[in-house]
């Protein structure tokens, strides 16, 4: 019995290294599950993918944050067809969407660190006023530091970050298909970043 308990310890050990391993942020990315992550590239305006060094990105965002207000009348309600302009991730700009939530809040890009280590992440877009710790409901100061509590990618959440930016606009969950991988409730994407689909 006691040889086979440590069997099965060593074994979950390693099967959490080869987990972590497989979350580094400079590690190879061929190591992510199709069914399960999408490589997070290119947050900044820029497009570069080098701003989150391909962090991974789950394929199912899950729900809304609690507290988050539906917008009450989205120039995209729900259901709608879209095309994404945003290039968050590679193969996101021209994709075919359609919205899953639209809502009324702040919403931030943000400089961190993730909890995991890794390389910084630069003007990741985006995290609502909900995904904030102790945010409250005023407009938080470009430059503030702030803990998050998205878990948008692993590392995020807990982390230490700064807001970059903030806009007023309205804010989608979006579910899309790129290269063969359906994202569905994709957190966020803004008004900005969404053009009709025809």
């Amino acid at each position: 019995m006691r040889k086979r308990l440590m069997t099965t310890v060593a074994a979950g050990v390693l099967g959490g290294a080869l987990v972590l391993s497989g979350c580094s942020t400079g590690g190879d990315q061929d190591q992510a599950t199709p069914s399960s992550t999408s490589q997070h590239e290119g947050h900044g305006s820029s497009g570069s993918s080098s701003d989150s060094g391909g962090m991974e990105h789950p394929m199912d965002g899950g729900p809304a944050p609690e507290g988050i207000e539906k917008a009450a009348s989205p120039k995209y309600p729900v259901g709608t067809e879209v095309k994404l302009t945003a290039d968050h991730m590679e193969g996101m700009d021209g994709a075919p969407a359609t919205i899953a939530g639209a809502y009324d809040t702040y919403t931030y890009a943000v400089n961190f660190t993730p909890t995991t280590g890794g390389d910084p992440v630069k003007d990741h877009k985006w995290v609502v006023q909900e995904e904030i710790k102790d945010a409250g409901d005023q407009r938080v100061a470009d430059g503030t530091e702030v803990t998050l509590e998205a878990e948008h990618m692993e590392g995020m959440k807990g982390a230490k970050a700064t807001i970059a930016s903030s806009t007023d606009e309205t804010v989608y969950m979006v579910d899309y298909e790129s290269d063969g991988m359906k994202m569905t409730n994709h957190k966020w994407v803004v008004e900005s970043e969404i053009k009709p689909a025809s």
